[in-house]
């Protein structure tokens, strides 16, 4: 079972991705944070992470450099509804410092399924018609 570690300030958001992605079978864990976040990976890792950019205390960008100096390789997917300035300037920082893929909020859930699927190359078994 995949772990995947779901950094973002927005409470009701965190608790609609948990459930979203552990009804797909992932083990989730969450932080409300960066600096929880990066801590939170340091006591255990994770197979992925997601990120969002827009937070209080501690940003996405310091933590997905923080997350690239504890682990190179761990896929990284950073979120942003864009704050202040517009999302898509956010999410090409955050491509630029390492993370793997960018989702501008709001989106679907199965455009986050299919970027964890495609990041940790799991496929969903297709069953004869």
């Amino acid at each position: 079972m995949p772990r995947i570690l779901l950094i973002d300030d927005d409470a009701a958001l965190r608790r609609a991705l948990r459930i979203a992605l552990t009804k797909s079978g992932h083990e989730v864990a969450e932080a409300a944070d960066g600096r929880e976040g990066v801590a939170a990976f340091t006591r255990r890792t994770a197979d992925l992470v997601v990120t969002d950019l827009i937070m209080p205390e501690f940003e996405g960008v310091e933590t997905i450099r923080s997350l690239r100096r504890l682990d190179a390789g761990v896929p990284i997917i950073a979120i942003s509804g864009g704050g202040r300035g517009s999302p898509e300037g956010y999410l090409r920082v955050a491509a630029h410092l390492g993370a793997n893929r960018v989702i501008e909020k709001p989106f679907e859930i199965d455009t986050l399924r299919d970027a964890i699927a495609d990041l940790l190359g799991l496929r969903d078994e297709v069953s004869p018609a």
